[in-house]
């Protein structure tokens, strides 16, 4: 199938497609004429690489981990433990945000002003 196809089917714009592909998460063959053709597998290896998007990971991470995860006779404890990593990774990242959050917070409760204070000066 043609890359206009396969977004279609997926609801991935072409340009991301494109950018699997050049990043090795996606495999086209070229038609004499350069266009790309896709397998039908295609379809569910565009729909994995969206959900693995979606939980976090990096082209980077994926290229290593999709062969793995794509082929469950070669799945091993390796796997298992780079997603857990990953996991751990985001939990650190979550962590840092709550404490960016409660530190916002702090900073808005002491900007505070009451509602009927006149406008002025430099802040719009």
């Amino acid at each position: 199938m043609r890359i206009g196809e396969l977004s279609a089917r997926t609801g991935v714009s072409a340009r991301s497609i494109r950018y699997y592909e050049q990043q090795g998460l996606l495999a086209a063959v070229r038609t004499t004429s350069g266009q790309r053709v896709f397998a039908e597998s295609a379809v569910e290896r565009v729909r994995l690489i969206q959900r693995l998007f979606s939980a976090g990971l990096s082209s980077r991470r994926m290229s290593e981990l999709l062969p793995c995860v794509t082929d469950p006779d070669i799945r091993t404890r390796w796997l298992t433990d780079r997603l857990r990593e990953e996991r751990t990774r985001m939990e650190a990242e979550m962590a840092q945000l709550a404490h960016a959050v409660a530190v916002l917070d702090e900073v808005v409760t002491d900007m505070t002003v009451a509602d009927d204070a006149a406008p002025g000066g430099a802040c719009p």
